[in-house]
């Protein structure tokens, strides 16, 4: 049977339904398996033809024993998960130009127009399966800067066993992004904007892990995340990167390269578990915005930290990508105590500074660009000329941006895929400023569920960073 435990090495290993529900492992570590399952090229060629909650079931199956949840529960669950997207296919993969080996693949079909969407349905309605089976409730706390928030405090609306709390950054995500946690109206639903937040998100994520590393608090408020540290989400975010390769390849085992838009580190650490699972992928390019996180570890060897810089890829405005953690725990052979360590170091001294041994390990099939905003606008502006006015989002065309830099270093034919994570309608003044409009937005730069939320009240709760931890204790418990 496949358990959990911790990165940091300091519990015992939990079945799923244990690390779903606590998010956090109780050292403070992220849960990870105790082995990664393998995949063989006979199985993947079973699946390749597989619908999308068809393949989710096979992968998911491997990752979730039987006793936790029966056959027909999950699949049940996963149906659940994905009747609300918009599209047959739930996340169609194209190609971006007549006879090109470049694709896109659309994660933003789903009710809040995110790729969050994807897994955040599947992890809310788990945690409400599970929860209702043993009578329970909880309390969700959630920091967002732009896509999670939303995401979650729909999944939420209404479920009797979950209390959501939605925090974001006074100023660092969009007006519509804003309103789709605002404008929601369910009980159990609580938007947090919250001012001074110079570091944006990382602010909020240092409130919730000192809030989580309280023992006594997480047992009496009931706490529970789903940030992508919360295991069943970047589980479930590796079933895409199997679909988008049956899409792609003309025979099993062809490699191609994957490139992503990254700020957590989340939906990328989930394409690392699917090539470590066997998925041929030659190489994923960290496409990072001008905050360089992952990209300046692979310039320099050293993991660091720098001032938050604002860009217009707002939602991978991340100064720590805390999902780093779980690939590193992976790359040092599992090894609990070294992380803990270089974690310890990270805090302590701003920085780790890697040996070469362990940097070999860390660069093997990867690539990285940093994206100005420049070449965001501009990728945005020539995507839109050059293939009929498709539109990108800030964060798809920062994975384009990338692709188009590192396509010539690769070998001939290889074929990309860019991961678009948010559907343009969330960032108009984005498009508007891409493509120099005064006026109207081009009809693929609008979508009716932002349009219709714009009229609404909004109901949110005001809190200063400093006070922020004081105020969510007095909430959560009033709220019980």
């Amino acid at each position: 049977m496949l358990n959990y435990v911790s990165t940091k090495g300091g519990t015992s290993p939990v079945d799923f339904e244990t690390a779903v529900l606590k998010g956090f492992a109780d050292d403070g570590g992220m849960f990870v398996p105790n082995e990664i399952p393998r995949v063989s090229p006979d199985l993947l060629q079973k699946w390749s033809t597989l619908s999308f909650n068809d393949l989710a079931f096979e992968i998911l199956s491997l990752y979730i024993d039987r006793s936790i949840i029966p056959e027909t529960d999950l699949r049940e669950l996963i149906i659940k998960s994905t009747q609300t997207f918009n599209h047959p296919d739930i996340i169609p993969v194209l190609s971006l130009g007549k006879d090109s080996n470049q694709f896109i693949m659309e994660l933003f079909h789903g009710p809040t127009l995110s790729f969050k969407d994807v897994a955040m349905g599947f992890l809310i309605n788990t945690m409400d399966y599970f929860l209702d089976r043993k009578g329970e409730k909880v309390s969700l706390l959630i920091a967002t800067t732009g896509d999670t928030g939303p995401a979650a405090a729909y999944a939420s609306c209404g479920k009797k066993t979950i209390d959501c709390w939605t925090l974001y950054p006074r100023g660092f995500i969009s007006e519509e992004q804003e309103r789709q946690m605002t404008t929601l109206g369910a009980p159990n639903v609580h938007a947090v904007s919250v001012e001074n937040c110079p570091d944006g998100g990382d602010d909020l994520d240092l409130v919730i892990a000192e809030l989580f590393e309280d023992k006594e608090l997480v047992k009496k408020l009931r706490l529970s995340s789903v940030n992508s540290i919360n295991w069943c989400r970047v589980m479930f975010q590796s079933v895409h990167y199997f679909y988008a390769y049956f899409k792609m390849a003309d025979k099993i085992g062809e490699k191609i390269v994957v490139s992503v838009p990254t700020g957590a580190f989340g939906n990328l650490f989930a394409g690392y578990l699917a090539r470590e699972m066997g998925l041929p992928v030659g190489a994923f390019i960290c496409a990072n915005n001008r905050n360089a996180t992952v990209h300046r570890l692979l310039e320099t060897n050293i993991f660091s930290r720098q001032g938050l810089k604002q860009t217009p890829s707002n939602a991978i405005d991340i100064a720590l990508p805390y999902n780093y953690w779980r690939f590193l725990y992976f790359i040092c052979g599992q090894d609990g105590t070294t992380v803990k360590n270089w974690m310890k170091e990270y805090q302590e001294q701003g920085q780790v500074l890697f040996d070469e041994s362990t940097m070999e390990k860390i660069k093997q099939g990867f690539l990285s660009a940093a994206i100005s905003d420049d070449e965001t606008l501009s990728t945005i502006s020539e995507t839109f000329e050059k293939f009929d006015g498709y539109l990108l989002d800030p964060h798809g065309a920062v994975a384009v941006a990338a692709a188009n830099q590192l396509i010539p270093d690769l070998p001939p034919g290889t074929k990309v895929v860019s991961l678009l994570t948010a559907h343009p309608a969330k960032f108009p003044d984005i498009t508007r400023l891409a493509l120099k409009l005064d006026g109207d937005l081009p009809p693929t730069g609008v979508h009716e569920s932002i349009e219709g939320v714009k009229d609404y009240f909004q109901q949110v709760r005001l809190c200063d960073c400093s006070k922020l931890k004081a105020a969510l204790i007095h909430g959560m418990a009033s709220s019980h």
